[in-house]
């Protein structure tokens, strides 16, 4: 705050930090939770295996992760003279419209109007940051509590320190609007902490009722519409710094390359050239343009070594289930006897590589001086960011300065930055900024990839069509494991990927025997986080089989899911959005709409245009959502007319902010769906360029996507990546319903035209 010293203190914060007796029910909580973890994590490293670790399983599948960073206020909290208060957010904003719903939060128990909040990145300068980063769809969910008591107990130190510049008691002050009122006087907020001295802290006061709120759960316009309309300089790709230079460095184009060595005498002479700069195993050019550094990178002369030629052949041998070691994620009842003792139904399921593909490709401004480095980017991972800055500098955290930009696109990308550390070492050698910004093809191959999958899933049927057991087996390369957002210890311990096989539990445990089993394998180049983990994969699988089992038991879809869902509250939520997203879409006919699978109009997807529909559910960091998609086929291509979201985030902050989380995950969805895949040719991976890495355009998008809101618990959960899981299954199971083909490998459209090139 402005005005007048605060109470708290000021350190940057790396992590968590000790309690000051001020703060207690969060921080114990806090406490309590990582000694508990810590606890667990060693048990299960003794225990090594079996139950710990399906509990661990269990418990990071819930997607429930705490906010780790400080409590102080007058490190989140900015109040100036003329009423307006600045919120620094722990959190990035990465266009879902997490500001917004951070500003109504604080708004209300700040009691100040939403319109006078201002929300920027925390820079770890200010001491505000998150160790859990941003990413998980945890934003708005992490910061519900500690936010409303950061900006409660604000409320009550200006209710204190107004209370004793009018000399009356603080029980006698009231507050409206930001305005202090006592039978002395009236006071803005302004004007108190104008005129403040020390101020006091007092414990955390109690928070409101949600019912008292007036932002919380309205459609409150974004804070940044603003900005983004009139195209403020607030990306990574806007950041400058004065007397700034610009920087490329030079990557290799084939899989496993490693650098050898460099001439940059070439490079050197080229217009604009300030420095080539090569170290150990960098090599990069310094220019006065972003021009003359891109020609100049074109003439470095770079050997690179590479050992192996890898092909898509030799990547789909690897991801495999059955090699390797596999782990048992989930388990109930044995599936081993259940398959012995029935006939057994099988089915196999493949994803691709996938890009993020992002607009805003990876970039980053440094400015190295002696003893101090400043950094602006778009990243995930401030924190992280900075601590890799200083180790490479050979610096102390608290001599970085990194200063968040707005993301042009995150989807877990941004949790990799190391060009942050590319443009340090380029600063450091010239004395003076300088901003690297990756080409799109350099983004294309070097990006961390969406692993490709294969999925393996058996099942049983009893009488009266119901489940008798499941098994569903993945194999992925790796998401969080390698990561360094992934202590080595977790990865250890926990031995499979908690990345990989989000989404890829049973989540019809009613059914008496069900098991998941995760193999996880390391593959020649970096995969890791991408929007919703493994979750899109994972559940087009699982919901494509449920149909399967639905036709081989003659039963409607909707009903066999409905039949086969525990009576607990999660249960209980999963089944609320199934029924609401059937009677939302109009569920007739099994979803078939008139066509029945295998007819002679089913088969003939060139004759006049009829449409199915398909159905899908997912559960993801707590949160269900299932979806209806309408879709056509015309002379062989899969149109989707129209998608019926139904979700139950708990909480919605700002109603308008889930929908639109949910119309972009549905469109994120459907384009991963139908038509992304990277794939390798001769030791490289490849497209390179939108448009060979086919993505949906606007001719692609659904007509209507009709999102519905339940709100099933009392708290936020999560939005941002639980509607994309099940797109890809609700397009698949819908297709089958007008072409009698079985879709059973994403992307589906190229799956859809060897299968109607074949029965030709």
């Amino acid at each position: 705050m402005t005005g007048g010293e605060t109470g708290g203190g000021g350190a940057p914060a790396e992590g968590p930090e000790a309690s000051d007796g001020r703060r207690g029910v969060t921080r114990r909580r806090f406490l309590v939770w990582s000694a508990t973890g810590v606890g667990v994590l060693f048990g299960a490293g003794y225990l090594s295996r079996g139950v710990w670790r399906r509990f661990l399983a269990g418990y990071a599948n819930a997607g429930e992760f705490p906010y780790g960073g400080p409590m102080d206020p007058s490190l989140w909290f900015e109040i100036g003279v003329d009423d307006r208060v600045v919120l620094h957010s722990a959190k990035v904003e990465m266009g879902q419209g997490t500001f917004t719903g951070l500003a109504q939060i604080a708004a209300d128990e700040l009691e100040v109007d939403v319109g006078r909040i201002r929300v920027v990145h925390a820079s770890t300068s200010s001491g505000n940051v998150d160790p859990f980063a941003t990413g998980g769809s945890t934003s708005i969910s992490s910061l519900w509590q500690p936010l409303r008591e950061a900006a409660a107990t604000l409320r009550e130190m200006i209710r204190i320190e107004g209370a004793r510049q009018l000399g009356v008691d603080p029980s006698a002050v009231t507050i409206d609007d930001g305005v202090l009122t006592a039978p002395a006087g009236s006071l803005t907020y302004g004007a108190v902490v104008e005129a403040a001295g020390e101020w006091e802290v007092p414990e955390t006061p109690p928070l409101k009722e949600v019912s008292d709120y007036r932002y919380v759960r309205q459609p409150v316009p974004r804070v940044d519409l603003e900005e983004k309309v009139f195209g403020a300089p607030i990306f990574g790709m806007d950041a400058e710094m004065p007397d700034m230079l610009f920087g490329a460095v030079a990557r290799p184009d084939r899989i496993g390359a490693r650098f050898v060595s460099a001439d940059g005498s070439r490079a050197a002479a080229m217009p604009g050239v300030v420095r080539v700069v090569i170290e150990d195993d960098f090599a990069g050019v310094v220019a006065e343009t972003f021009t003359a550094a891109a020609r100049a990178l074109q003439a470095l002369d770079v050997e690179w070594a590479v050992e192996r030629s890898w092909s898509d052949e030799d990547i789909r041998a690897m991801v495999r289930t059955g090699r390797g070691t596999d782990h048992v994620i989930q388990r109930e009842g044995s599936v081993g006897r259940a398959f012995d003792s029935g006939e057994v139904i099988e089915a196999e399921f493949t994803s691709p590589i996938g890009a993020h593909a992002q607009i805003e490709p990876g970039v980053a401004l440094a400015h190295v001086e002696a003893d101090r480095a400043t950094v602006m980017i778009s990243t995930q991972v401030v924190g992280l960011t900075r601590r890799q800055v200083a180790d490479a500098l050979g610096l102390g955290v608290e001599a970085v300065d990194v200063r968040p930009m707005f993301l042009g696109g995150g989807f877990g990308r941004r949790l990799h930055t190391p060009i942050a550390v590319d443009a340090a070492r380029l600063s450091r050698a010239v004395g003076r900024p300088v901003k690297v910004t990756n080409t799109r093809k350099q983004e294309f191959q070097r990006d961390t990839f969406r692993p490709p999958t294969h999925h393996r899933l058996r099942a049983t049927l009893e009488g009266e069509g119901r489940i008798g057991a499941i098994e569903h087996r993945v194999a992925s390369g790796q998401v969080a494991i390698g990561s360094p957002l992934v202590p080595a210890l977790a990865q250890t311990v926990i031995g499979h990927d908690i990345g990989a096989w989000r989404g890829g539990m049973i989540q019809y445990r009613a059914i008496p025997n069900h098991q998941a089993v995760s193999r996880t394998v390391e593959l020649p180049f970096s995969t890791s986080w991408w929007r919703s983990l493994g979750l899109l994969a994972n559940t087009f699988a699982i919901e494509c089989f449920m149909d399967e089992l639905a036709e081989a038991a003659g039963r409607d879809p909707v009903e066999l899911r409905l039949d086969h869902i525990a009576d607990d509250e999660a249960g209980r939520r999963l089944r609320a959005v199934i029924e609401a997203c059937a009677a939302q879409a109009g569920w007739r006919d099994g979803g078939v709409g008139g066509v029945a699978p295998g007819s002679e109009a089913a088969s003939a997807p060139t004759s006049a245009p009829t449409s199915a529909m398909g159905f899908a559910a997912s559960t993801d960091a707590n949160t269900p959502c299932a979806h209806v998609a309408e879709v056509r086929v015309d002379e062989g291509r899969i149109r989707v007319e129209k998608v019926t979201c139904v979700i139950d985030p708990g909480l919605a902050v700002n109603p308008d902010q889930v929908r639109a989380q949910c119309e972009g995950s549905v469109v994120m969805g459907l384009s991963a769906a139908l038509y992304e895949e990277m794939t390798v040719t001769d030791g490289v991976l490849g497209p390179t360029i939108y448009g060979p890495y086919r993505m949906a355009t606007l001719a692609d998008a659904p007509r209507e996507i009709d999102v519905e809101i339940l709100e099933n618990a009392d708290v936020p959960g999560a939005v941002g990546e639980p509607p994309l899981g099940p797109i890809g299954a609700a397009i698949a199971n819908a297709v089958w319903r007008l072409t009698g083909v079985r879709l059973r490998d994403m992307p589906l459209q190229p799956a859809l035209d060897r299968a109607l090139a074949g029965a030709a």
